[in-house]
């Protein structure tokens, strides 16, 4: 068998897929202990604003036309409980895939690096597989689970958080306080987060194609048409006076020719899929700035943060140098850990095959 060494470089064609599934996260009403025929509808509407908007020069910077208007007229949308809603429900699905299938290209220029390479994660793969690093990682996934973190600016608002998750045998585990559970580090785990992890190993290490159901139940701190907080949509060169676009499911209300409404449901309330494993991913503590700002950043090949507008891994501590070491790096290690959650990932790591 050949001697695995470290990569000079990536080969030039090197893409590995997301090794999970996720669906939207759809938004319910409860009302009357039933929900699955309440969907939460997003709205578009208009408002009257205010304008406020910093120029530097105390806002009285003069309009084209010398005025600066004090009104802000916008077209906006909006998602919000129906008044009779005890709660909000929010449910999703995630299945994990087996690590074995997430190389999706290699091509090198040189075809004993792109061989190498191959050889190389198929290597680290069966290490990671029957190691603790991957158990730690589907921990960290769990505990992201349970939390409720991918729930963004509604677990915020929310009083109480009940977190159920299952899968075809029943459910797993329930959370009862989900705002109780830590957000910024891991460990000392419940039995409830290890039984949704022991789940989510079997699925990476493809001995399970049994996917997840997960349903959150979030109390208000007051009934009535409370605003809720969907995903929302970056449109590009959006229309004067359009403000804010929410991710929805479905299609909208059908307007006749020359009918006025002044408010027009535009489909169900959705939590992309991609925001949704963006917090579950939210795992990285093994970045070296960890201990100074306290907060785990999601797995990212350079540790990009867009809340923070920083980037908190580069050379040797990204994953595309990982990438060329993996035959060196031990999947219980940080590193390791890191490189079993960047693969799960997925992302394009070709480097260039043209010569230094």
């Amino acid at each position: 068998m050949t001697a695995l060494t470290t990569l000079k470089k990536l080969p030039g064609v090197l893409a590995f897929n997301r090794g999970h599934v996720v669906t939207d996260g759809e938004m319910f009403n409860e009302i009357a202990g039933q929900f699955e025929s309440h969907p939460v509808e997003v709205v578009r509407h208009g408002i009257r604003g205010t304008q406020n908007i910093n120029d530097g020069k105390g806002n009285e910077e003069t309009a084209a036309n010398g005025v600066r208007n004090v009104s802000n007229i916008q077209i906006t949308e909006t998602a919000k409980l129906e008044s009779s809603a005890d709660a909000l429900i929010v449910r999703f699905g995630l299945s994990m895939l087996d690590m074995v299938g997430s190389l999706d290209s290699c091509v090198a220029a040189d075809k004993d690096a792109g061989r190498m390479m191959r050889m190389t994660f198929e290597d680290f793969v069966s290490r990671a597989k029957v190691s603790g690093g991957i158990v730690e990682v589907a921990r960290r996934y769990a505990r992201n689970i349970a939390n409720g973190r991918w729930l963004w600016r509604n677990r915020t608002i929310a009083r109480l958080i009940e977190i159920e998750v299952s899968n075809s045998g029943g459910v797993l585990a329930k959370f009862n306080d989900a705002k109780t559970i830590p957000m910024n580090t891991f460990g000392d785990y419940s039995e409830g987060e290890i039984r949704v992890a022991d789940e989510i190993v079997k699925q990476m290490r493809g001995a399970s194609l049994d996917g997840l159901t997960i349903v959150a139940r979030l109390t208000m701190p007051t009934k009535g048409a409370i605003e809720v907080f969907p995903s929302q949509n970056y449109v590009e060169n959006k229309p004067k006076g359009f403000a804010r676009p929410l991710y929805k499911l479905g299609h909208p209300e059908k307007v006749g020719h020359g009918e006025i409404r002044d408010t027009r449901v535009m489909g169900r309330a959705a939590l992309r899929d991609q925001k949704l494993f963006n917090a579950i991913r939210t795992i990285d503590t093994w970045y070296p700035a960890y201990g100074e700002t306290g907060f785990p950043i999601a797995v990212e090949p350079l540790g990009a943060s867009l809340s923070q507008q920083e980037f908190y891994r580069a050379k040797k501590d990204s994953s595309f140098d990982m990438f060329k070491r993996l035959a060196q790096i031990d999947p219980d290690s940080p590193e390791g850990m890191f490189c079993i959650a960047a693969l799960d990932r997925g992302g394009v790591y070709g480097e260039s095959d043209k010569k230094e």
